[in-house]
């Protein structure tokens, strides 16, 4: 097994975090790196591709330790989207090398960069960073890269979708060749492949997100409502569940600050984060909904790429995402580790064809729940016959709509009020 052979304070430290088995990216991802393999791996948020990689590059840091009389020179780089995640990757640095000598350093944009020179003086072995302020740094002489041994790219479609690629290249152009680089991306379109071919050397590849995309431990449902609905349903579903905490997903910051807004007034304590927020504010918001001073947490997908909840009860597609592979990462932060979970997802007509896609990722459909009080979507019923010109005669019309007796008139009324309405489904 691949933790076995990782250094003995590394095992203790799994062990502290409750690791006793490694996952399918894990047992694949660890093996590989620890025999000095270039890797592009492919997997969904909660499958543990962070412990993949750091671990066998605490190990390597481990059995080439930094000379404690010399001044401590970088030879770890992690790139990662967002200030969220290169947060949460340097937790879990810090936890996996607690043990061992290693220092870790984070660096981000969007706060003074003051603490960050200090750490950078100090000296770090690990540097988590984000591209923007990575730049600044390197640009004002802070970091040198010429003792790189390993250099990982994380979450690596984002970094597409943020537009960072010609920050990317800039980058590499200030590490040396000769290094090892892992590549890793929870979806791979055809710039990602272009990207990973630009960094690694013969790589090995792993995909496991075949083997995680059915989701087989959690519990997903569709609502079908229409979109002015949707904030009354929300609020309905959460006054109802007995979920203890709950991630809302929506497609647009303004749409995350708005429902946040609409739960609050509704007393259930919400949070928004997204890219807008100041950075002290997404701590904030991100903190509070850990510790479970706020029960709701409502977040775009970039900003979500941070969050890192062990214990995740409920996900709410709020919106459908226009990418298929989304919905599976979104609901893989529920469920984790073969835990139980729940995934609830809302669709407006508009929707429909991004339902359908997810849908065929799937291999089968979302089971709907039809009956709920906002389930006001239903077929047209035919239209109701024109009625007679005023300009008709008097005659003419009594022909069109004969009389009808007053008591089969009564009875008649009271069917057509019974009827259901036939309901989409």
């Amino acid at each position: 097994m691949p933790f076995s052979s990782l250094a003995e304070p590394i095992q203790r430290a799994l062990l502290s975090e409750g690791y006793t088995q490694p996952t399918p990216i894990q047992e694949q991802a660890i093996p590989i790196l620890l025999n000095h393999k270039d890797l592009l791996g492919c997997a969904q948020t909660g499958t543990g591709k962070t412990a993949a990689f750091a671990l066998p590059i605490i190990q390597s840091l481990c059995e080439h330790p930094a000379d404690p009389n010399r001044s401590r020179q970088t030879k770890a780089l992690i790139l990662c989207p967002t200030r969220e995640l290169a947060a949460q990757l340097g937790a879990s640095f810090n936890s996996y090398a607690r043990y061992t000598p290693i220092r870790t350093g984070v660096i981000f944009g969007g706060v003074p960069q003051n603490a960050q020179e200090t750490i950078l003086r100090k000296g770090v072995d690990v540097l988590i960073a984000t591209p923007g302020r990575l730049l600044d740094l390197i640009g004002q002489g802070y970091i040198y890269f010429g003792n790189l041994d390993w250099f990982v790219l994380d979450e690596a479609d984002l970094m597409l979708d943020m537009g960072f690629i010609p920050d990317i290249k800039r980058i590499i152009t200030h590490l040396p060749a000769d290094r090892q680089s892992v590549f890793l991306s929870a979806t791979m379109p055809s710039e990602a492949v272009k990207l990973a071919n630009r960094i690694l050397r013969n790589p090995e590849k792993v995909d496991v997100t075949e083997q995680t995309a059915s989701a087989d431990s959690i519990n997903q449902l569709l609502y079908q409502v229409n979109k002015q609905d949707k904030s009354a349903l929300l609020v309905s579903l959460l006054r109802k569940s007995k979920a203890d905490n709950a991630l809302v997903f929506t497609n647009t910051k303004s749409g995350a600050d708005r429902i946040s807004r609409s739960l609050n007034q509704a007393g259930i304590r919400a949070e928004s984060i997204h890219g807008n927020k100041p950075q002290y504010a997404r701590i904030k918001a991100l903190g509070d909904f850990k510790n479970g001073r706020t029960r709701v947490l409502v977040a775009t997908d970039i900003a979500a790429r941070g969050i890192d909840v062990s214990e995740l009860s409920l996900v709410v597609n709020y919106d459908l995402p226009n990418v298929p592979q989304m919905y599976i990462h979104r609901i893989g932060r529920t469920g984790r580790a073969g835990a139980g979970g729940k995934a609830v997802s809302f669709c407006d007509p508009s929707e429909r064809h991004f339902l359908k896609d997810i849908h065929a990722l799937l291999a089968q459909d979302i089971p709907i729940v039809a009956e709920h009080p906002y389930n006001g979507i239903r077929k047209k019923t035919p239209s109701a016959p024109k009625t007679t010109s005023p300009a008709a005669p008097a005659a003419q019309a009594a022909q069109v709509v004969p009389a009808v007796p007053a008591a089969r008139l009564k009875l008649t009324l009271r069917s057509n009020l019974s009827a259901p309405v036939e309901q989409i489904g």
